[in-house]
């Protein structure tokens, strides 16, 4: 069959590709059907990466979080007609100690190989996870974002040194507030402190412990872990108010994205002995666990619709630039796309 492939050429132009795809292959055939807008993905769209990365990437489809509909599959794994979240990963290999997504042979959809903005994608089955019948479609659009706070959840589970009585988040964007959301559904026990720039985001935190905004924190103010969601020139900034209230031997989980080099206060991150890792994207396990956790909590599932800005219909290529500026112009919450295409 012919499949249709948009992607993105040059900075803000679209233009559509064909593939001749078999349909005899091992592969799943899923029709996208909502896709949710990344800032990874608004990087490229919009010019703000490198040019010798755009020269390098481009012309490529972009999105890589979506769900979609099976709607052919040879191996037999899937019915006709399930709705499944679609997982970007695409390894190559297996280690015994290196995830999946971080080893250097795994293409990642949308940034090594094209992302999910075509008619039909097509995918082993084990890169699809299937969802449950009572999820807002909406809101699983972005459960590969929400996968990402789940392996850095995960990865600080298996590397702290001590419980945690207070763990602080800071970022209130949508990172932040998907780590902060199950952070404080996971250790119900454990007291959960953002650390924020905007009152208008931070407004949306009603379920967290304590609310600091970054620029009047008490000197006096400790916390005994921290997560990092905050990415860009704002890193240095986080990483150094992070190291300053941290008690010793405290870990820092790093996750928000920068694309220029960070510096921080390595005097005191070693005088206090302090763990900082990096986690990025997310794998198989991870968007399992997900789905598991959101069917267990229905709760959790009420906050996240709160992260969907807006939902906008794709019909045509020409409505694919109007989504990526109206979601540049967007300050809260997820851009939603219903693919129609």
């Amino acid at each position: 069959m012919i499949n249709q492939v948009y992607r993105l050429v040059n900075p803000r132009h679209f233009e559509v590709h064909y593939q001749d795809v078999s349909l005899t292959s091992p592969l799943v055939a899923i029709r996208p059907t909502y896709f949710s807008i990344c800032a990874a993905d608004q990087r490229y769209y919009s010019g703000k990466r490198d040019k010798e990365v755009l020269n390098k990437k481009l012309p490529m489809a972009l999105i890589h979080e979506a769900i979609g509909q099976v709607v052919h599959d040879s191996t037999g794994t899937y019915k006709v007609g399930s709705n499944v979240v679609m997982i970007p990963d695409d390894p190559k290999e297996e280690n015994p100690v290196i995830e999946e997504n971080y080893l250097r042979s795994t293409r990642f959809h949308s940034s090594s190989c094209d992302g999910f903005m075509q008619d039909y994608v097509f995918l082993k089955p084990d890169r699809l996870v299937p969802l449950f019948d009572e999820l807002d479609l909406p809101t699983a659009s972005f459960i590969e974002l929400m996968s990402v706070s789940m392996h850095a959840i995960r990865q600080y589970q298996k590397r702290v040194l001590y419980p945690a009585k207070t763990i602080g988040v800071w970022g209130d964007g949508n990172l932040g507030f998907i780590v902060s959301l199950f952070l404080k559904n996971m250790f119900p026990d454990t007291k959960i402190y953002l650390f924020g720039k905007h009152n208008d985001k931070a407004e949306h935190f009603s379920f967290v412990d304590r609310i600091y905004y970054i620029d009047n924190v008490p000197d006096d103010v400790t916390i005994d872990h921290a997560f990092e969601c905050v990415g860009g020139y704002g890193s240095e900034s986080a990483l150094g108010q992070i190291i300053d209230h941290i008690q010793p031997m405290g870990t820092i989980m790093a996750m928000g994205v920068s694309e220029y080099p960070v510096a921080f206060n390595t005097r005191m991150l070693l005088e206090k002995g302090l763990s900082l890792i990096g986690t990025s994207r997310s794998g198989r396990v991870d968007f399992v666990n997900t789905v598991s956790f959101l069917e267990k909590n229905p709760h959790v599932r009420e906050y996240l619709k709160t992260l969907v800005g807006s939902v906008q219909v794709i019909n045509k290529i020409a409505d694919i630039s109007k989504t990526f500026e109206h979601d540049l112009m967007t300050s809260w919450g997820k851009t939603v796309v219903k693919w129609k295409i």
